[in-house]
């Protein structure tokens, strides 16, 4: 049975995280006391929703969730912590911190542990989202108790909607820049002032010169991408602002 536990406190738990080359221990005081948090917790690091979708849209709504008054983002998964580091290093997750319940022991109290043993994976955590206030449970998003593995409400936009519904979501925005290219440096000083976050893709590493002309026509850089249109360069940038 999955039980929502709104009202009640987290579990109290002590997570052995390693930093370098040395363990650390977290406590459940330090991730809530006196903080607004958000904790999505997924089956598993590295597998397919949860790297595709879950994690990486909840790292993109950061800067949202801070402007409306959260102070962290956790995601939490039954996995060692060196599974979930290496899951960091993997994922767009600078937004995020991951936390390793490798005993299980916080998504137990959660009541939230579930066997996945026909999978290979043994105890795991199911899906579900929640807003913590203080270390007590305001808002809980749990995926309904269907075979496999429902991902229907512990999305990051369905925790958007619910902390502010009216609150407008953010275009996704991408720049090919090159280094030492002083037009890029002004568009990202642009996007930076608008107050767009914004994903940077250098050319020669990132992209490639045959990219930057299949999906913009032009040779040069910058080139700014907003919502899937093409905006083109610094000063196709500062006329779009001046017209939106």
């Amino acid at each position: 049975m999955l039980n929502n536990i709104e009202g009640q406190n987290v579990p109290s738990v002590t997570f052995p995280v390693r930093v370098g080359d040395e363990f650390q221990h977290i406590t459940s005081d330090e991730l809530f006391k006196g903080k607004t948090v958000i904790v999505f917790s997924l089956p598993g690091a590295f597998t397919p929703t949860c790297s595709s979708t879950h994690l990486p849209r909840y790292n993109e709504l950061a800067n949202v969730f801070k402007q409306n008054g959260v102070d962290d983002i956790i995601c939490m998964s039954v996995n060692d912590t060196f599974v979930m580091n290496a899951w960091a290093k993997d994922q767009e997750a600078e937004n995020v911190t991951l936390i390793p319940d490798g005993n299980g022991e916080f998504t137990d109290g959660m009541g939230m542990l579930v066997d996945k043993s026909d999978l290979g994976f043994g105890k795991r955590s199911w899906r579900y989202a929640m807003l913590v206030k203080d270390g007590v449970i305001e808002k809980m998003f749990i995926e309904p108790d269907l075979p496999g593995d429902p991902f229907e409400v512990s999305d990051a936009d369905t925790m958007l909607e619910y902390i502010n519904p009216n609150q407008k979501k953010p275009e996704p925005v991408s720049i090919i820049t090159k280094p030492g290219c002083p037009f890029c440096a002004k568009a990202k000083a642009l996007l930076s002032e608008k107050g767009l976050a914004y994903e940077e893709l250098v050319l020669g590493q990132q992209a490639s010169l045959t990219s930057l002309k299949a999906l913009s026509g032009r040779e040069t850089v910058p080139q700014v991408f907003i919502g899937g249109a093409h905006i083109g360069g610094s000063d196709d940038l500062t006329t779009y602002f001046e017209n939106n």
